[in-house]
């Protein structure tokens, strides 16, 4: 179990961290998913945008850095790593673009946790069809794995400049469900938003509505995405998403303004709006459980 003393242990990060003691569909299993499940928690970090100079983050060649730290003193640590995209900041210069990917790579490797999965963003993806990510990972954009009774499914919402998974993908996604009970516990990670948030900001998947509707018959599902830099929840149907914080510099909450221009950088509290996030599933529980952990400077 995590609690607060290991919670406490999160330094120079900043924001907070999201706790959930139960994924839904962690109840209501067929008899041999249930023989499978067992509680774990996984630690999901997201925009970290390696690569980015400014004033909206000063300190922006350290805090990946610092969050590799703070996962690796973690009293426990997770049974693995996701990174939901932008892992690097955009670049016109493909060469930058490799150099950076690896950069960001090598960080990462230092890791404890040795089990990491990695995901593309716009900034990584969208000027090459994730060329360079794939190749610096050697990896595919999209990938399914499961762990100890779920079943994960990473979505490619940002290879495509349009901003579309696209009727390939969507068919992958579709074939990969078939395989699935209808009380599956399913998580889907994307980097965008699967529906509507805010589409002038970018803050959209084009056809994200069709995944969802494919999602829509299985019981159990939730998705974790990042791109919009800042905690969000939000529920279509039966489905819950869960954005996560950016590790980077935080952006307005949705609408609120003309641009999405990130929040000014406040020297007497550097890392506010950071942070990133540890998400237990634990199977004797019905019902969510979130908690907000500040994260303060060491």
């Amino acid at each position: 179990m995590i609690n607060r003393r290991i919670f406490s242990k999160l330094a120079s990060v900043g924001g907070g961290a999201v706790f959930f003691s139960a994924l839904p569909g962690l109840v209501g299993l067929s008899a041999s998913a249930a023989a499978a499940e067992e509680d774990f928690f996984f630690v999901q970090l997201s925009d970290t945008h390696w690569g980015y100079t400014g004033p909206a983050n000063p300190d922006a060649a350290n805090t990946l850095k610092k969050a590799v730290a703070s996962v690796n003193a973690l009293e426990v640590q997770p049974e693995f790593i996701v990174f939901t995209g932008d892992l690097t900041h955009t670049t016109d210069d493909p060469k930058e673009r490799r150099k950076r990917l690896t950069e960001f790579r090598e960080i990462a490797s230092e890791l404890k946790v040795k089990n990491v999965r990695f995901m593309p963003g716009e900034h990584d993806g969208s000027l090459d069809s994730s060329a360079a990510f794939k190749e610096i990972f050697k990896q595919e954009a999209n990938f399914t794995f499961d762990h100890k009774g779920v079943h994960f499914i990473a979505v490619d919402n940002v290879s495509d400049p349009g901003a579309s998974i696209g009727e390939a993908q969507l068919a992958w996604l579709k074939a990969d469900l078939d395989k699935q009970a209808k009380d599956a516990r399913i998580v889907v990670l994307t980097h965008r938003p699967l529906f509507d948030l805010a589409p002038k900001w970018d803050w959209a998947t084009r056809d994200g509505a069709k995944a969802v509707e494919l999602l829509m018959p299985y019981h159990n599902v939730t998705v974790f995405y990042g791109h919009i830099h800042q905690e969000h929840h939000h529920m279509t149907g039966h489905i819950a998403h869960h954005s996560a914080k950016s590790l980077i510099f935080p952006l307005p909450a949705p609408g609120s303004q003309d641009k999405r221009t990130p929040l000014p950088w406040d020297a007497a509290a550097p890392t506010k709006g950071l942070g990133f996030r540890e998400i237990e599933a634990q199977s004797k529980l019905a019902q969510y459980k979130v908690t907000e952990f500040p994260v303060t400077k060491a």
